[in-house]
């Protein structure tokens, strides 16, 4: 859905019986005048969706888990890196900014929840004749049911705001419980499901406004957390059954994997795409920086922005090998190369899930037509032209990012190009994975695994299926390993390894890039995993705190455990 932008023309009124004083504001459209035409409430009804946030940002949620990592000898990491995570720096993870895109979700998610339930009051009081009334309604409640979503992942149970109050006002505010809020979340999807439209193609101008098959992926996510082991310590099979049929809503509901695993995610706003639900649109005049944001200082983007998004070698190593064998297994909770996988440690990616290709460049990869290099020379005085030692705004990882950049080689890679690809909020593949973690829990292993490979037989990807002789806890290790490659950098794996409670082995393990030495005398390269980011892991981490300030200003609101 296009972000509207609209000017408004300047009117004014001049009477001499007047005082100054009273005069509107003449910058500014005055809320009143905004409920007195019809125009004006649609474009207020079209701004209530930047209440779901997009995660294209200068550093995306990637990097705030074992996905990736911002370190680089130009800048230190952030709070999300060696600062521990305190009520007191949680909030700079707000806005939009460099740190945490809209991490920090409290006060946009309340400013939000409050514009749209003036929004609803106007609505049940207007007399003005507005055509779609009834499905921008609908509209505006799944757009509350997405916001308190977005803040019980982060936050646990909130308090659940029906109405507006006037900005100044003293009311104090109680916490609900999560499942409080869930069953809030669900009553605002069933109130706005007969009114909106069941789907719109990705090609209609529409795409992007809520539907019934968005708010079915909504409560299929909703409905998975809920279940999860966070929020369902006692594995209630009750709330796996429901995330179980929540996902099976969609799965026959007109959607089909879009077969090219690497073009899906450039695909351009208002493109073909079979595999959509929901996303957030761009245009030329409201676009994204994605591209320049990511890729390192080659193409003259101003340095790439501080390393921004570079890849670990973490995630690179849980790709598969593509006979189907994962190149490490864990016997014991260690780490040992798979003597299956075919797996060499001094050619690393060779023959791997070409899913690893579509999301990531690597030393040797090939993008728009350029060699990436990132070795150090044995000698110490020369390095590849992607190497931290040649710019400082290089990932010290050693890999960069591919997914969401543009494959066309006539795409220039630069801040003076606006970037349209969507912002994907659901698609297909998920609603596959969730259904396939769903039916884990609930005991059916063979069901899990048909869905997990349904993803895996994309036809760009086309990946052997987990063997049926893969069960039980091994099952679990490949299901949470398949929806960590196949929604990489999408956003869900900060929440994800927070819902399992897995926190302590990938969080605590620390933050690995590769060490590439070319030998200058036989011109042979060296490949070493090291470690670069070492931070502590404490289980209130799975939640985050509430800033220190909205606790004190709340004396009823309490503040998450730990903090």
């Amino acid at each position: 859905m296009k972000k509207l932008l609209f000017l408004l023309p300047l009117l004014v009124c001049f009477s001499c019986k007047r005082n100054i004083l009273d005069l509107s504001p003449q910058n500014a459209v005055s809320d009143a005048a905004v409920w007195t035409d019809a125009n004006l409430i649609g474009a207020y009804e079209t701004e209530l969706y930047n209440a779901i946030p997009h995660g294209f940002y200068i550093h995306m949620y990637s990097k705030m888990t074992d996905e990736a990592v911002d370190t680089a000898p130009c800048c230190g990491a952030d709070m999300f890196g060696q600062q521990p995570l305190t009520a007191d720096n949680v909030a700079n993870a707000n806005g939009g900014d460099y740190w945490g895109g809209y991490m920090y979700y409290y006060n946009q998610g309340f400013q939000y929840i409050r514009k749209v339930n003036i929004f609803l009051e106007h609505m049940a009081s207007t007399t003005i004749n507005l055509p779609k009334k009834a499905q921008w309604i609908a509209e505006a409640k799944f757009i509350r049911a997405f916001a308190y979503f977005e803040l019980i992942e982060r936050f646990g149970g909130m308090p659940i705001v029906t109405k507006s109050f006037p900005l100044g006002d003293l009311t104090q505010f109680k916490r609900n419980t999560y499942d409080e809020c869930v069953a809030f979340i669900k009553s605002d999807i069933d109130a706005a499901m007969p009114d909106l439209p069941k789907s719109y193609p990705s090609t209609d101008p529409n795409f992007g406004r809520a539907t019934q098959d968005a708010a079915k992926a909504l409560w299929s996510r909703v409905t998975l957390y809920a279940a999860s082991k966070l929020n369902n310590p006692s594995h209630d099979n009750a709330k796996w059954q429901a995330a179980a049929d929540a996902a099976a809503a969609l799965l026959n509901a007109g959607y089909s994997l879009y077969p090219d695993y690497r073009t899906e995610f450039n695909l351009l706003s208002g493109q073909a795409n079979s595999e959509l639900i929901f996303a957030r649109e761009f245009t030329t005049t409201n676009g994204h920086e994605t591209p320049a944001n990511n890729l390192g200082r080659r193409y003259g983007a101003y340095g790439g922005w501080w390393a921004s998004n570079g890849p670990s070698q973490n995630l690179v190593d849980d790709y598969d090998m593509t006979n189907g064998e994962p190149p490490f297994i864990y016997p014991g909770g260690v780490k040992t190369a798979n003597p299956l996988s075919g797996y060499d440690p001094q050619h690393p990616y060779t023959n791997r899930d070409p899913r690893f290709e579509a999301t990531v460049i690597h030393d040797g990869s090939v993008y728009h037509g350029d060699t990436f290099a990132m070795w150090i020379a044995s000698d110490g005085n020369t390095w590849g032209f992607d190497s931290y030692k040649q710019s400082s705004d290089n990932p010290t990882s050693s890999y960069e990012l591919r997914k969401f950049m543009p494959e066309d080689p006539s795409v220039p890679i630069s801040f003076q190009t606006v970037y349209t690809n969507p912002w994907i909020h659901f698609r297909l593949a998920e609603i596959y994975l969730n259904y396939a973690e769903a039916k884990f829990e609930l005991g059916d292993e063979a069901t899990c695994r048909q869905y997990i490979n349904l993803v895996r037989a994309r036809p760009s990807v086309n990946m052997p299926p987990i063997p049926a002789t893969v069960t039980g806890e091994e099952l679990r290790r490949r299901l949470y390993n398949e929806r960590r490659i196949e929604l990489a950098f999408e956003g869900h794996r900060f929440f994800d390894v927070r819902r399992w409670m897995i926190g302590a082995t990938t969080e605590g393990a620390g933050i690995y890039g590769m060490q590439i030495i070319l030998n200058t005398a036989t011109n042979v390269k060296t490949y070493t995993p090291v470690i670069l980011l070492k931070r502590p892991w404490f289980d209130q981490y799975n939640l985050l705190p509430i800033d220190r300030t909205e606790v004190k200003r709340n004396p009823q609101f309490t503040q998450n455990p730990g903090y």
